[in-house]
């Protein structure tokens, strides 16, 4: 009887470390995918400075920083680094 309740302990334990390690898993993917969306926008957005021009007058719905591409097309980076086009007639004045 003692061997038995002893390997149910160690199945339970084993199976608790398990699922310990799960959870650790899918934090440090959430972690890791927090941590390239940022590096992308960081660097979406220091390409856009150098590459395109800044629109100085004007800003996106919620203030973003609009630029003009080399086919006069406004956008805006978001948080993932992507680039969201934009009608000049939706631009905002800046304040």
């Amino acid at each position: 009887m003692k061997k038995v309740i002893n390997i149910a302990l160690l199945m339970f334990s084993l199976s608790y470390l398990n699922l310990a390690q799960g959870q650790v898993k899918n934090e440090v993917k959430k972690d890791a995918k927090k941590v390239g969306n940022k590096t992308e926008e960081i660097a979406s957005k220091a390409k856009s400075k150098i590459v395109d021009k800044e629109y100085a007058d004007k800003v996106g719905p919620d203030g973003q920083t609009i630029y003009i591409d080399k086919h006069s097309k406004y956008y805006w980076v978001d948080k993932k680094g992507n680039k969201s086009y934009i009608k000049k007639a939706d631009l905002k004045n800046k304040q």
